[in-house]
This record gives C-alpha cells, structure tokens and sequence, in this order.
C-alpha cells in the first residue's frame, strides 16, 4: 500500500492514515492579514525553541530531526507552519504583477517549505509513534488543518490567478512539465469548489473539518483495538502446530506486557494470520479470528459504525455541492478508470471467477476435513488452516518448509540486488541520521555507475506498540530540481514480529511478496527525474500509483533472486530447486480466497460511496449487499467496514480500493513486456520501464506513460491468466 504523503500541489503533505488529506480539500476566500516580515520573524523566533520548525540539518541536503521530536512541538510547530504558508498565499495571490507560470504556480511550488517539513514529521509519528499524548493533539489539530487548507483552494484571488495562466495562450509556450503542472493546480482546484459561492464554499469547509475529525477518531479506534485486544494463551497445550518462530513471537509478546508463563498473539494481521494457518486447537483459532474481524466493531467507545455513518453522509453533501452524483463520482473523476461503472465492469468481471473459485477450494478443505474425521463444515477460521493442508497433500508444500529460506535480512538484500539490476542503484548502510526509534535502519542510495548520491532508504521493520498495522511507503522528502537539486527521502514500514535477539525473522511467501510491492513503491519514489515537487515519484493517480509496486512483486520469484538470496537461516544453503518448482506449481493456488476477499472489500468501497446520501447501517449495509453478491459463507472481507483505514481513515483511498485491481491490469500485461524479450532482467525493457513509468512521475498522462513504456493498451487477459483464472 503506497500510504505515501497526499498531495494538494505540492503542500500540506500528510499520510493517508492521518486526519487530512487536500484531494478532497476547498479553502475559504479568508487571507492572512499579518505582514510577511512579521510572520518571517515569528517563525525565526519560534525556530530557535521548536527543531520541527528549522530547515532540515545534516548530510544529504538535510535529514528530520527525528531524535528531537517532542509531541508538545508538535501544536505550536502547525499553527507557526501554517501561519507562514498562508503569509506565503497571500503574497501569491495578491502580487500585482500579471499572473505567470514564475509568480503564480512556480510559487506555489515553493510556498510552505516549514509547514511541508513540520507535517513529514507529524505524519510519521501518527503511524508509526503513536500515543495517547499524541492522539490529543491530532483530535485538536486535524479539523483547524482542514480549515487551514480550505483557506488556500476557496481563495478566490489565488484562484483567479491560476485560471489566468491555465487560460493564458502563452501557455504553449511553456515545457511539457510546466504545462502539466499549470493543469494539475487548475484542475484541483476547481475539483475542491474553487468556483462555488461562498454559502457553498462555508458550507464544504464545515464538512471537511467535520470530515477530518472523524477520520482521527474512526484510526485511533482501530488502534485502540489493535493495542488494547490480545488473545493470551496460558496452556503450551494450546500452542500444537505453531512454528517455533510464531511461538517465540508469542513469547516475546507476552514478556513485553509482562505475562509470566503465557504467550500472546497480537490483534495484527501479521500475528493472527499465521495463527489460523497453523493453530491445531479450533477454539483458540475462531476467537483469534473474531478478535481481528471485529476490530472497530464491538460497541462501546471504540465502535466505528456511527462514525461511517457520518462520513458517508458528509461525503455525500460535499460530492453534490461540488456537482457530483456521488462521492464515487467525485473521485474517480480524475483517476485513469475515470467512472465508477468502468470500475464495477472489470470487478464484477474477475468476481465470478474468483468465487467459483472459492467453491472449488472450500469442496477441497471440505473433504480433507472429512477425511480427518475432524466432523466440521469449514468456516471462515478454519480456511486459512486446511488450505495450508490441501496445499501441502496436492503440491507437497509446506510454508514452514519455504519460510526457513525466507529471513528478512536476506531478502532486503535480494530487494537491493534486484534495485541494482534494474534500477542502477547502490544500497549502502548508514549511521550518520538520526531515527525515531532504534529498530529503523537507514541507506544512502546512490547510481551504481556515477556513484552519484540518489536519496535514503528507511527501514522500519516491525511490530510495536503505537504503530498501525499494515505495510506502506512514505515519502519524506520529495525528489525536485525547482531551486538546485533536490534529493528524496522514502521509508518503507512493516510489522513483521521480531524474533529473539540475535536470530533471523523469518517471514512467508506472502509476507516476502509484500515486502518486495512496498519495495516498489520505494523505488517509484526513487526513480523520480522531475522538475517540480507537486508531479514527482509516486504523486500519480490512485489507481496508477500501485502499477509500480505490484509490477515488483514479480521479481521475489526469480531464479537469480532465490539461489542468492533464500538461504536456509541454519546452513546457508540456497532453496533447492525442487522446492521452487514446487511453489511454481502452486503459484495461484487459493487464488479464489484472496482474490475474493479483495474484491469483496473493493466492490463494498464502491457501493458505499455510489448509494449517495441514503443513511446507512454500516454492519447491516454489508452484511446485505455480501449476500446479494453471492459472498461465499466461509470468508470475510479483507477488510470489514468498520476497520477499512484505506477508505475512512482518510479520503485517500475512499471510493479507489479497486485500484489495486486496476493496476494489476497494467502489471500482468507489463512484466508480459520482459517475459516476451529476454526475462526479467532484460536491460531494454528494465530501460524503458525506468524512463516510461518510474522516473516520470505526474508530467505526462499515466495511459500515456504506459503506452509508451508497452506500444498499447493494457490487456486484462493477462490478469485473468496471472491469477489462474484463464488459461
């Protein structure tokens, strides 16, 4: 998931998990009155007591000062940031000059340099850090950032002067880039009600600074369940079939909250997975299972349901103040599907199959079950562990026999190797940055030819308290060369389960294959040869940005990766190539499974946000309309409503989860492009793929881009066939 620094332009960069995203945002016709001397010298003078709010200090063109974070910096380090981002608008909007590309967009790109770094710091401590000191502040802080923000878009002078040089005919004459760039603020600003009047305007800043404060209140439910809910098991009985990893994980949990002579598995899905893949007692493997599906839906102070209810209905409004059917509509208005019912068209097409599919895998484990005398029907607690046993009696493999090969450390190192064959880049470690917490590892990036310096790479692997769940990709700083060169700073985070000291985390298949997507993400945002920071690495449409992370997935199964680098943690010998073949044999078994909880997930986003301003019944909306889809009894949604953090923890990926899909369209078809020349690691597709798709960013249409890169249009028969639906 590419949980990367939303953008409005360039400004106000804030994760997905957090309270803002500007996508969605429209700014009053309010300006700031204070003088910029005065507010220059504000900022100074706060400077020298708050380090959030100083220019970034260090090697690499400056690094966060992650080692001098305060959670009491964070409030006044907002307020002084946005105080000078709206002196820097005002200055913009009121120059007296003729709006050109330079005075009006060029600075726009430049404006809010303090507030851009203050928020890459607030954003990380959100997921990755966070407390109960510091959910305060965002409960306070995240409705006044999206009235700040609707300060900017509902400006009308600012706006005025943007549509001059959108209109302008010497727009011809600028660069490509520029020209993109002029179009990108024209069109978010008219998306966020620019030309609403300024009833409607009032009224779409209330809704968003409702909208912000339950976002923060539906992620800090969820992780507050996530934190607060563990399963202890006291018996060592009850751990029969766990691994030694997951018992040692187990262990450790309960040493950190102090449980003597027990083990506990964590409300993660990196905990409760394996635990229903391989948990003998079925008990223990339901309650495990309901603990996760219902996080946010137990009733009481953490219950999400009202919330989603308010959102939906908020959403609703604002799509229609802003000329939209529906929220859906809205958003999809500027992605490369373009209408909600293109979306529900590819969908509902892989949909079929993948349940027919689960059909097929449920009649398996079914008579397995039976066979075993286990004298069971298979619910959703027990897929996950007789699909591990019909792997197993159909291809002779066992995950625990592939996840010896799989150490974490190692397969960063193949994740760089491959970097260095396609990418041309060089991981080196380092120990000159500061982090925010000791687990996170650091590398310089730099091109293998020139050894000219790239970026960083940071590494934040696992689990902890205050950390969401999940996987994502951060960018902390964005490649430029606006004024001078400008180097990027991208983070990958994780929440593998670490291991005693000293000892290899080994991980799964499935683990292994998220760690190289993310990776992709990383390397999206790496690749970045732009000019102007608001179109730079992954700041592309939703339902592109997952094109290049997912595309990497296919490199974890390469020959030259796995003889290198899946080596037994005990002998170092590489996997034996029988066993590869037999995970090449197995390559889309249980497919229906997890195309099918995806989808699931997807087409429930869909619906939600096309059935406009109806009021509705989270549980019960779901419930009926899985049914009406022909929702297969022994599954869940990957991602039930009342814990979907991608659709309502943010606008980021509201109305979008089926990007996913989408972009796995373009990824089966593109690695289509190496298998068709001479493999993976053919140096002029690898090139093609960088200067077409990877080092573009936002300057040119991503379909564009993509034809480019392939000389036609994605084909969705490679899908089909990549997940065993089609032969």
């Amino acid at each position: 998931m590419n949980n990367r620094f939303t953008y409005y332009g360039k400004r106000m960069a804030v994760p997905v998990i957090t309270v803002l995203t500007l996508t969605h945002c429209a700014k009053t016709s309010n300006t700031m009155s204070t003088s910029s001397t005065s507010t220059t010298s504000t900022t100074q003078s706060a400077t020298t007591q708050n380090p959030l709010l100083a220019e970034w200090k260090g090697p690499y063109g400056g690094v966060p000062p992650f080692d001098q974070v305060k959670v009491s910096d964070f409030r006044p380090s907002l307020e002084a940031g946005m105080e000078e981002n709206l002196a820097d608008i005002e200055r913009i909007a009121t120059n007296k000059q003729a709006p050109t590309f330079e005075n009006t967009i060029a600075a726009l790109e430049r404006a809010g340099q303090t507030l851009d770094r203050v928020q890459t710091v607030y954003g990380v401590w959100s997921s990755t850090m966070n407390s109960p000191e510091f959910q305060t502040v965002q409960r306070e802080m995240a409705p006044r950032m999206a009235a700040f923000s609707d300060k900017i878009t509902q400006n009308k002078a600012l706006f005025n002067r943007i549509e001059a040089v959108y209109n302008s005919p010497q727009k011809k004459n600028l660069k490509p880039e520029q020209q993109r760039l002029t179009w990108l603020y024209y069109n978010n600003f008219v998306r966020s009600g620019a030309r609403l009047d300024d009833k409607a305007k009032a009224r779409l800043s209330e809704i968003n600074q409702q909208l912000a404060g339950l976002f923060t209140r539906f992620s800090q439910n969820v992780l507050a369940d996530e934190t607060d809910q563990v399963l202890v098991i006291e018996k060592e009985a009850d751990l029969a079939g766990l691994p030694p990893s997951l018992r040692e994980a187990a262990d450790a949990a309960a040493e950190a909250r102090k449980l003597p002579n027990a083990w506990v598995i964590t409300n993660t899905r990196s905990s409760v997975d394996p635990f229903l893949t391989y948990a003998d007692n079925r008990q223990l493997r339901e309650k495990a299972w309901r603990m996760f599906v219902n996080r946010g839906d137990n009733g009481g102070e953490h219950d999400n349901n009202a919330i989603i209810t308010e959102i939906l209905q908020l959403r609703a409004e604002r799509a229609k103040l802003l000329g939209y059917p529906t929220h859906a509509h809205w958003r999809l208005d500027n992605t490369m599907a373009k209408t909600p019912e293109r979306t529900l068209e590819l969908m509902e097409a892989v949909w079929k199959p993948a349940v027919a599919r689960v059909r097929e895998e449920v009649a398996d484990m079914q008579a397995l079950a039976n066979k075993e005398g286990a004298n069971i029907k298979i619910e959703p607690w027990d897929y996950r562990y007789y699909s591990e046993k019909v792997r197993k009696q159909k291809y002779d493999l066992d995950q625990n026999e592939v996840k010896q090969y799989l150490q974490l450390d190692k397969l960063r190192e193949g994740m760089f190797w491959v970097a260095g064959e396609l990418f041309g880049f060089n991981f080196k470690p380092v120990t000159n940055v500061p982090v925010y917490h000791p687990d996170i590892k650091v590398w310089e990036v730099t091109d293998k030819q020139s050894g000219k310096h790239v970026g960083l790479w940071y590494f934040d692997p696992y689990a902890r308290t205050g950390k969401r769940s999940g996987a994502w990709m951060n960018a902390y700083r964005r490649q430029q060369r606006l004024d001078g060169n400008v180097t990027t700073i991208v983070s990958n985070n994780s929440n593998f389960v670490k291991g005693k000291e000293g000892e290899p985390v080994l991980i799964s298949w499935d683990d292994a294959t998220t760690l190289f997507h993310e990776f992709g993400h990383a390397l999206h945002g790496l690749s970045s040869n732009v000019t102007y920071p608001s179109l730079a690495g992954t700041a592309v449409v939703r339902d592109y940005v997952e094109f290049p992370s997912q595309l990497l997935e296919h490199w974890l199964s390469t020959p030259e990766v796995l003889q290198r680098y899946a080596v037994h943690y005990q002998t170092g010998k590489p996997i034996p190539q029988e066993l590869v073949e037999r995970i090449e044999r197995a390559a889309t078994f249980n497919q229906g499974f997890a195309t099918t909880e995806y989808l699931s997930s997807a087409l429930i986003d869909m619906k939600l946000h096309l059935a406009g301003d109806q009021k509705i019944d989270p549980d019960a909306f779901e419930r009926e309309t899985l049914t009406a889809m022909g929702m297969p009894n022994e599954l869940v949604m990957r991602h039930r409503t009342p814990q979907f953090l991608h659709i309502f923890s943010s606008d980021s990926y509201s109305a979008g989860y089926y990007s996913y899909l989408w972009s796995d369209v373009l990824t089966a078809d593109a690695f289509g492009a190496f298998t068709e020349a001479g493999g993976p690691y053919d140096k002029k597709v690898a090139e093609r793929l960088r200067n077409h798709v990877f080092s573009i960013g936002n300057t040119i249409d991503p379909a564009e881009g993509y034809r480019t890169f392939r000389g036609r249009d994605a084909q969705v028969e490679a899908l089909m066939r990549k997940r065993g639906f089609k032969k």
